[in-house]
């Protein structure tokens, strides 16, 4: 496998389904876990440790709150960790931004958009990882980047054909 998934609570899935979806279209094997920070730190930092030996290259923790996950495993491992902060109340996010990046010196986590894109955008960003090393994996990104471009020159014709009418 070349990512994990960690949630913090299985209530995260929605945020992360982004991330499923995205690294089966890229052809990423990955593997997902349900692992808390504040209530199962002992297992947390035991997956961490072994991540690597497990075959893992890219690690992506999704949490709300308090969102110590990223930083947890962050603290285990060496490989590179990428956050989603979870939307939840009272601060919508806010809370969980903070605590994504807000890493002290020399255990630094990535950090990308809060919710739903935010796990579409981990997945791409732990791909881009995966593709310095990998030609396929990097040209699978070029032609993703491509039909996006793509897309939105269609749609910017499209509504100048509109406006004329």
């Amino acid at each position: 496998m070349s990512v994990a998934v960690v949630l913090g609570s299985k209530s995260d899935l929605e945020i992360v389904r982004g991330a499923f979806d995205t690294l089966q279209q890229f052809g990423v094997p990955f593997v997902a876990r349900v692992l808390s920070a504040h209530r199962t730190p002992d297992e947390a930092a035991e997956f961490a440790r072994n991540a690597r030996s497990e075959g893992v290259e890219v690690v992506i923790c999704a949490a709300g709150m308090a969102a110590h996950l990223g930083g947890v495993i962050a603290a285990h491992t060496t490989l590179p960790v990428i956050g989603i902060p979870v939307p939840s109340a009272p601060f919508d996010a806010f809370d969980s931004l903070l605590a994504t990046v807000q890493m002290p010196p020399g255990v630094p986590v990535g950090a990308v958009t809060c919710g739903k894109a935010g796990g579409k955008n981990a997945a791409l960003y732990a791909i881009e990882i995966l593709a310095v090393k990998d030609a396929a994996l990097a040209q699978k990104l070029a032609d993703f980047r491509k039909e996006q471009r793509e897309k939105v020159l269609q749609s910017d014709a499209e509504l100048a054909s509109e406006l004329k009418k």
